[in-house]
């Protein structure tokens, strides 16, 4: 096994297809299968299921394609910093969608400055937020669990080495804009949402209901829209009385000051946290990113 088969399969699987891998690696396609099968044959497994449509990935080739990004992306940065001297250190994070967890991450490289150090940030899915830890994508990630979902959660967490670490707990509420016919109440029941369009991040192929980043996500809502970021959530608030699930922490700074956010009656508790490697001391930088999530405890409602 070769550092440039696992590339070679990254490739791929980013791809979709033998032939358009092939030209972006700017090999020939039987060059390609030929090495390919090799590695195949090596680990004794199919990575892929080859059709005439392209490719399908197999459930032990997901497994291994995340071993093998995990080696390709260590190598990249050891590449990095020893051959090519490049200085800078990296920070990431990913999220599921919380304003309040971009905000700690702006507050976090205005303290740190951008000229030695290189910054990410990914809102993504629950599954993307464990992947990209898992796979050092990330160094945190941030989400939270409840009790409908923790021991799924948590089993993921083990195994893929990694652990939650509770910040604080919140009651759930619910986002709408200011405009909404139940926008000004004190309290919101169940009920009185059923008229309004509910909305949802869309979890991709690893939908579940113990993956969803909303509460209450075993209720049978009426009308449901799924969208896959934050700015189209707030547009159909905005233009279909929509609503969604949350936190309560509104962060006004990033996404202005023409939402609301009014106390569910049927509400639970959501236990906001961070995940990083078990065992991998946190970095200075995360430390900070950490410090700064914690504020937010004094603004839970």
């Amino acid at each position: 096994m070769t550092l440039q088969q696992l590339k070679y399969a990254l490739t791929i699987a980013e791809c979709g297809s033998m032939n358009e891998a092939a030209k972006q690696l700017f090999i020939s396609q039987p060059s390609l299968s030929e090495t390919m099968k090799e590695l195949e044959t090596e680990i004794g497994f199919d990575i892929y299921l080859r059709s005439n449509r392209g490719i399908v990935i197999t459930p032990d080739g997901e497994e291994f394609l995340g071993y093998a990004r995990q080696v390709t992306e260590q190598f990249d940065l050891l590449q990095s910093k020893y051959i090519e001297k490049n200085t800078k250190e990296k920070f990431s994070v990913s999220t599921q969608h919380y304003t309040f967890a971009v905000k700690a991450f702006v507050e976090t490289v205005k303290q740190i400055g951008m000229e030695h150090y290189e910054f990410a940030v990914h809102e993504t899915t629950t599954a993307g937020v464990i992947e990209n830890v898992k796979n050092f994508k990330s160094e945190i990630g941030v989400l939270y669990e409840n009790d409908f979902n923790e021991k799924v959660l948590n089993k993921m967490f083990k195994e893929n080495g990694l652990e939650f670490v509770e910040l604080f707990q919140c009651d759930t509420f619910v986002y709408l804009w200011k405009g909404h016919p139940l926008a000004n109440q004190k309290g919101i029941s169940m009920e009185e949402l059923d008229d309004f369009p509910c909305l949802s991040f869309d979890q991709g192929k690893n939908h579940s209901l113990y993956l969803a980043e909303e509460m209450k996500s075993t209720y049978e809502y009426k009308r449901l829209i799924k969208a896959n970021d934050r700015a189209t959530l707030l547009n159909l608030m905005i233009g279909l009385n929509a609503y969604t699930l949350c936190s309560g922490i509104i962060c006004e700074d990033l996404n202005g000051n023409d939402y609301r956010a009014v106390p569910l009656r049927e509400t639970e508790k959501m236990r906001i946290g961070y995940i990083c490697r078990k065992g991998a001391k946190v970095s200075h930088i995360g430390e900070i990113y950490i410090g700064e999530l914690k504020k937010y405890k004094e603004k839970v409602m």
